[in-house]
């Protein structure tokens, strides 16, 4: 939608969305979107929470914002590139009978990150002691760039994932586009009180580290053409924090029995 002098017609922009604002569909492709996305956004968000509660505390809100704020930018960038993302799908070469295309490489290369920094996020929280040539991240603290590198990566993976979904459920980008701004104001809403939340438990942050490694192995997974259904690994993620939850409210009862013992005693 262009004028004759090449410049965006934006009255026709606009009539295009106030043609969307009447249509039923257009409202019920953005409220599913806007679902997916923030389902979608929870993987990021946990990484987030889990790698800046490693900085000092005076840097943790900072590292989370900028990598909140990368990941829109990173949606948004992707989605003014529709028609590149689009072609990342197609194959490239072929391995052992199967097709690969940039998308499966992003996402094995993604994966195989995500894997290897869960687990030696696991390796700590178990052996806090190990040698520095056996854990990589054996320190308390993390530096502030390494951590926005870090989230950078994931933020770029995850990105690909989200707007490869929103194409496929919907044509109309503004759609698209409210739905990604949504998903990331969502995401920094719920950011410092869920890192607050995993510090103040620690159970809760292997229990996290096992999503991640979970997710990381999907993506490994969808990369080389075996989909799993995220619905299966949400609803077993779910079911994980409900059980767990149900651990912390019987250990809060112990407790609050103890010390009710002690003061009687």
């Amino acid at each position: 939608m262009y004028a004759s002098n090449g410049r965006p017609d934006i009255l026709a922009t606009m009539d295009q969305l106030l043609e969307l604002a009447t249509q039923p569909a257009a409202w019920a492709a953005l409220a599913t979107l806007i679902a997916m996305e923030v389902v979608l956004g929870i993987d990021n968000l946990i990484f987030i929470s889990i790698l800046t509660n490693k900085l000092p505390e005076t840097q943790r809100a900072k590292a989370r914002r900028i990598g909140i704020g990368l990941a829109l930018v990173f949606r948004l960038a992707l989605l003014g590139t529709i028609a590149i993302i689009v072609r990342l799908t197609a194959p490239v070469f072929e391995l052992f009978g199967n097709d690969f295309s940039w998308r499966d490489l992003i996402l094995i290369a993604g994966g195989l990150f995500l894997v290897w920094k869960s687990t030696t996020e696991i390796h700590q929280s178990v052996d806090p002691e190990a040698a520095p040539h056996v854990l990589v991240g054996k320190q308390a603290t993390l530096g502030f760039a390494s951590a926005i590198t870090q989230i950078l990566v994931l933020d770029l993976v995850f990105s690909l994932d989200s707007i490869i979904t929103a194409v496929g459920m919907t044509e109309h980008i503004p759609i698209m586009v409210i739905a990604v701004i949504v998903s990331v104001i969502a995401m920094l809403l719920a950011a410092d009180p869920l890192a607050r939340f995993i510090h103040a438990n620690p159970t809760i942050v292997m229990l996290a580290l096992g999503f991640l490694l979970m997710i990381g192995t999907t993506l490994i997974a969808d990369g080389f053409g075996a989909h799993v259904p995220r619905g299966y690994v949400y609803a077993a993620m779910a079911f994980s924090a409900f059980v767990e939850g149900l651990n912390m409210a019987a250990r809060r009862a112990q407790r609050r029995r103890q010390a009710e013992h002690q003061t009687s005693s």
